[in-house]
């Protein structure tokens, strides 16, 4: 395993992470404690130190898995969680983002965690507005005062946001989290400069596509009732795996898997600090690990990545 700084913290985190939406139950699958235990189990042996998990992946659902899989161990581990929306069911989800919110949510998420304290706690998908709201800013001021959260971080919604982007050192953010993937690139463009520019340290979400960049799925592929990846039209999904089997025939290594080959590609990317892809059993868990030491490098000319 790798690891870098998280850019202006001191935390050094393992380049690839263990993201946990799927443990609130949206994905089409209900987890075991043993499972979730094994994943972390082998994560930690294998290297990896960075944990992500949300308030509203399930009802602190995901974060109660977290919290009893790393309680024993909690030092070891470096937990990002997240601020901005009230569960109620699969898919339905309120915003509550007022400063009160935030004390009552970060408790909520220490109680599931089994922890007095989280590494990070980004804003979770927040509108301009709510970014900009000072008694916000006051209260993550005070938790971090307090010792209950060690750096300010920022899911962003839009993987564009310049606005939030740019007015992290006004908010006392330190880390971005936003959606970079081959099939996504935008953050290229405008915010990775930023991020780069302001040294911010910068998560990767969703790397692997939603799972289209795992390999497993052909055009034509459906998905179960229950699957956040049914949100897509039938038109729109063959399109995306029309894209991925180009992709694997033309960039990805013979031999190499290809999600293990895509999360070392956002590696390759400078502003990248760490992937964070999900993973639903132990064999996920160590694919995702050897993103580490796969070397990719970039073809500026084609504007693609290719094997080395």
């Amino acid at each position: 395993m790798k690891y870098r700084t998280l850019g202006k913290t001191c935390l050094k985190v393992s380049v690839v992470g263990i993201g946990t939406w799927q443990y609130g139950g949206e994905w089409a699958k209900v987890f075991q404690q043993p499972e979730v235990d094994a994943m972390f189990a082998r994560g930690k042996e294998l290297g990896i130190n960075l944990v992500d998990t949300a308030e509203c992946y399930g009802d602190h659902t995901s974060e109660a898995f977290v919290g009893n899989a790393i309680a024993h161990d909690r030092g070891s581990w470096i937990i990002a969680t997240k601020f901005g929306h009230k569960f109620h069911e699969p898919f339905q989800r309120t915003d509550e983002r007022s400063p009160a919110d935030v004390v009552t949510q970060l408790e909520g998420s220490l109680k599931a965690l089994r922890t007095d304290y989280v590494d990070v706690l980004q804003y979770h998908s927040v509108r301009d507005s709510e970014f900009d709201d000072q008694g916000v800013r006051d209260v993550l001021t005070k938790l971090v005062k307090d010792g209950k959260v060690r750096f300010i971080g920022n899911s962003v919604g839009s993987n564009d946001n310049i606005h939030q982007v740019g007015g992290s050192t006004q908010a006392s953010v330190d880390v971005i989290q936003i959606i970079y993937n081959r099939l996504d690139r935008k953050p290229e463009e405008r915010s990775f400069p930023l991020c780069e520019q302001l040294n911010l340290g910068v998560l990767a979400r969703v790397p692997l596509a939603s799972g289209f960049l795992s390999g497993k799925y052909k055009p034509g592929a459906t998905f179960p009732a229950g699957d956040v990846r049914t949100k897509w039209k039938d038109a729109q999904l063959d399109e995306k795996l029309k894209q991925v089997e180009e992709i694997a025939k033309t960039e990805v290594p013979q031999g190499v898997a290809m999600a293990t080959w895509a999360l070392a590609w956002c590696l390759q990317h400078p502003a990248v600090s760490s992937v964070i892809p999900g993973c639903k059993d132990v064999k996920q868990v160590e694919a995702n690990a050897a993103a580490a030491d796969l070397p990719i490098v970039r073809d500026d000319h084609r504007q693609a990545w290719r094997g080395a």
